[in-house]
C-alpha cells in the first residue's frame, strides 16, 4: 500500500497579488481613501459619524440616479426605447437602495440628534445640488431652488443647465406624441425651465395605454414611471418620518419649517397623469 504525499494547502493569498510599486490597482479605480477621508465629525457624539456616512451615502445614490434618468431621458429623444427602459429600471434598483440609506439614522432620539445638530450650522438637505437634478428630472422645476449655488460656479452652472434642459417626463411626453397619443404640440413647446403641471390631454393619453393590450410596450413605460415615482414618494414620506422623530416640529436648520417644509414637497405628485388617469381606465 502506498502513501502520496499530500501537496501543501494554499490559500487565496497565496495566488493573489499582493505588492504594487504604488497604490493598489483598486485604490486607482475605485479611490477609497479619498471616500474614507471625507468623514470629518465636528463634534464627539458617536451618532455623528453614522449622519456623516448616510448623508454622503445619498448623494452618491442621487449620482447614479441622475445618470440613469437622464440616460433614460435621452434615449427616449432618440425613440430608443429598449434603452430608455434599461435605464430606468437600473434605476428603480438604484432608488430603492437609496430608499433603505435611511436605516442607520432613522431612529435617532432628539437627545442624539441634537448631540451633534448645532455644529453644521445652517446646513440643510434641501441645498443638497444633486438632489436638485433629481427633482428637475421629474418636472419639477425651480429658478429659485439654483440660488443657493451661486456660491459655486461650477455647480451653478450645472444647475442652471439642467434647469434649462427637458425634463425626463417631457421626454416621455415627446415619445408619446410621436407614438400617436394625444399629447398637445403646446405642452411639448413649453419652456422646459418652468414647472410642470398636470394636464387634462396627457391624462387622456395615459387613459388610452392603459386601456389598451397589457401588453403594450407604452404600459411597460408606464408602469417603470410609476414605480419611480412611488419610491420617490417614499422617500419623501421617510424622510418626514426620520426629521419627526429627531427634532419635530423645530425649524430647519437651513431656514425652512422643517417638517412642514418637507411634508408639503411631499405631497406633490410625481408624473400626476399617470395616478389620475388609473380613475378613468
Amino acid at each position: 500500500m502506498t502513501h502520496r504525499i499530500s501537496e501543501p494547502l494554499t490559500t487565496p493569498e497565496d495566488d493573489a497579488l499582493l505588492q504594487f510599486e504604488g497604490t493598489s490597482p483598486y485604490e486607482d479605480y475605485v479611490h477609497a481613501s479619498v471616500l474614507s477621508s471625507l468623514q470629518q465629525p465636528l463634534t464627539d457624539a458617536p451618532e455623528e459619524m453614522a449622519f456623516l456616512v448616510t448623508t454622503q451615502v445619498m448623494e452618491l445614490w442621487f449620482r447614479l440616479i441622475v445618470h440613469e434618468w437622464r440616460t433614460a431621458r435621452d434615449a427616449l429623444l432618440k425613440d430608443d426605447y429598449d434603452a430608455a427602459m434599461d435605464a430606468l429600471r437600473r434605476s428603480l434598483s438604484s432608488h430603492r437602495a437609496l430608499n433603505e440609506s435611511w436605516a442607520p439614522i432613522a431612529k435617532l432620539t432628539p437627545l442624539q440628534f441634537n448631540g451633534f445638530r448645532a455644529a453644521f450650522g445652517q446646513a440643510s438637505g434641501f441645498q443638497s445640488a444633486m438632489y436638485r437634478h433629481m427633482e428637475f428630472l421629474l418636472g419639477d422645476k425651480s429658478e429659485a431652488m439654483t440660488r443657493p449655488h451661486r456660491g459655486h460656479p461650477v455647480v451653478y452652472a450645472e444647475l442652471c443647465e439642467s434647469l434649462a434642459q427637458p425634463s425626463l417626463y417631457d421626454e416621455v411626453l415627446g415619445y408619446l406624441h410621436r407614438q400617436g397619443l394625444p399629447v398637445p404640440e403646446h405642452l411639448l413647446e413649453r419652456p422646459p425651465a418652468t414647472r410642470y403641471e398636470p394636464h387634462p390631454e396627457v391624462e387622456e393619453a395615459w387613459r388610452r395605454v392603459y386601456a389598451g393590450p397589457r401588453h403594450d410596450p407604452l404600459v411597460a413605460l408606464g408602469e417603470a414611471l410609476t414605480d419611480i415615482a412611488e419610491l420617490v414618494q417614499r422617500w419623501r414620506t421617510d424622510h418626514v418620518l426620520v426629521v419627526r422623530r429627531a427634532m419635530g416640529a423645530k425649524t430647519g436648520s437651513g431656514g425652512s419649517s422643517g417638517v412642514l417644509w418637507l411634508e408639503q414637497r411631499a405631497a406633490r405628485p410625481v408624473f400626476p397623469e399617470l395616478w389620475s388617469a388609473r380613475g378613468q381606465v
